[in-house]
């Protein structure tokens, strides 16, 4: 049942020129928007990519991230489409329902993102409250773990202004991370250090083709987290012009960025060492001879990973909300608050499963069968969007050229294929479960049907 306090039609609650009403606050902006994109794309990974891409391709950093932009610039498309076309919390669950119009497949859908958001944030709690954070103080890993993941939900709970208002600050300061690597990098060079030569070495016996490839499936990893955006589309502000400035901006943004943290990367260190460093950028930094304090990059790592789980928090919450409003979920999770309109029952309930999930500890299996689920919603949402041409909308959207879902469908199944056969029987059972789920739900709603019938007979 909703929550009967909540307005049926908010004053803010406009057709927004032509797009649906909703009952949540259109509070986010533009640049408030691009900011939310650009905090989740950049999140914590890069901080720790460099190391890795090294051992792949050598010097040629710069290769893959761009490879990787291009794949990533191609799933947007088909998001930017849809996301105009049906702006509804809910993303990629809402397009397979109206592309396959079976409850099911949009649930597995659904649930497959919800999986990724909520096993994320787990992992990004953990993260927190490693070793970055022992650099200031000595606590036990689960306790901060779970601390951190209440602080994100009540920020959450509160509104989506005061969320993204804290996510324009954190991604200001991760954001200056790593303009501090490009910066000191350049300064190095231009006092005569490193080696900008290096930016173009490949390991030995390695073929330019096939180790960009090999990169630009560990780069695009980087560029995940856009699609958490189409979940908080009830709450922007004139989306249909609104949504692809700001997404294909930050991507934009984002992919110059990490193409001179890699170029910057390359010259400071040789591949090997940058291989071996658990902290590649800090390793950047200091081989660069600048005077940056240590504590600082962990500091800003720390801001960075908070960031991280708080947009993904806020994905999971509004995925919740909007399944629920479909009847995907149980109508108790569509519940928001009276005054801040926020899904306060969907928020409690994915903290809850994240702060469980920080118990499992060992979260790397995990980490992997969160890219594939992705890589599923990104395949579901390429073929959606070829689908669902011949439906008609009555407000303006955005179009994306026809040939793109295509080659988005492409570089999702050249991604899959390079995922290990334990991580897809692990990515297989969580959907099973999912199934399970969906099927108790619908009995549950079934008995209610009935007993509702006996009731008025």
């Amino acid at each position: 049942m909703r929550d009967e306090k909540a307005p049926a039609s908010p004053p803010d609650a406009s057709t927004d020129r032509g797009e649906a009403p909703t009952k949540l606050r259109r509070a986010i902006t533009g640049p408030l928007l691009y900011a939310f994109i650009l905090g989740d794309v950049l999140g914590a990974g890069i901080y720790a990519l460099m190391g890795v891409l090294a051992g792949k391709v050598g010097g040629l950093l710069w290769a893959p991230l761009i490879l990787a932009l291009l794949m990533a610039l191609l799933t947007a498309g088909s998001y930017a489409e849809l996301v105009t076309k049906y702006p509804r919390a809910g993303g990629a669950a809402v397009f397979a329902e109206r592309a396959f119009r079976s409850p099911l497949v949009s649930f597995l859908v659904g649930f497959s993102m919800l999986a990724a958001g909520v096993t994320s944030a787990a992992g990004l709690s953990i993260a927190f409250a490693g070793d970055y954070f022992r650099t200031f103080i000595d606590l036990p890993t689960t306790v901060v773990a779970v601390v951190f993941l209440a602080v994100v939900g009540a920020l959450n709970a509160r509104g989506i202004r005061e969320s993204m208002t804290a996510n324009l600050v954190m991604t200001a300061i991760e954001l200056s991370g790593l303009v501090i690597v490009i910066v000191v990098a350049a300064v190095a060079l231009g006092r005569g250090g490193g080696e900008l030569g290096r930016a173009l070495q490949l390991p030995e016996g390695t073929g330019v083709a096939g180790a960009v490839l090999a990169g630009a499936i560990i780069a695009f990893y980087s560029f995940v987290g856009f699609e958490t955006s189409a979940n908080v589309v009830e709450e922007v502000r004139h989306p249909t012009r609104t949504y692809p400035r700001a997404l294909f901006g930050a991507l934009l943004t984002a992919g110059v960025v990490y193409v001179l943290v890699g170029v910057a990367s390359a010259a400071m260190l040789p591949a090997h060492e940058l291989g071996k460093s658990s902290g590649p950028l800090l390793a950047v930094v200091a081989a660069s001879g600048v005077n940056v304090p240590p504590w600082l990059f962990s500091l800003i790592a720390l801001i960075a990973v908070a960031n991280g789980a708080l947009l993904t928090m806020i994905m999971s919450s509004r995925l919740t909300y909007g399944m629920a409003e479909q009847g995907l979920l149980p109508q108790v999770l569509a519940r928001v608050l009276p005054h801040r309109r926020t899904p306060w029952v969907a928020i409690v309930v994915t903290t809850l499963v994240a702060m469980l999930l920080t118990l499992v500890g060992d979260l790397a299996t995990l980490a992997e069968t969160v890219v594939l689920l992705l890589l599923i919603v990104f395949l579901s949402a390429n073929v959606s969007v070829l689908v669902l041409r011949r439906d008609k909308v009555e407000h303006k959207h955005f179009r994306v050229w026809t040939f793109v879902p295509f080659l988005g469908i492409a570089s999702c199944l050249l991604l899959m294929t390079q995922q290990r056969p334990a991580v897809w029987l692990f990515a297989a059972i969580l959907l099973a479960v999912g199934a399970v789920l969906y099927v108790m739900a619908r009995w549950g709603r079934s008995r209610a049907a009935l007993r509702e019938s006996a009731r008025e007979r």
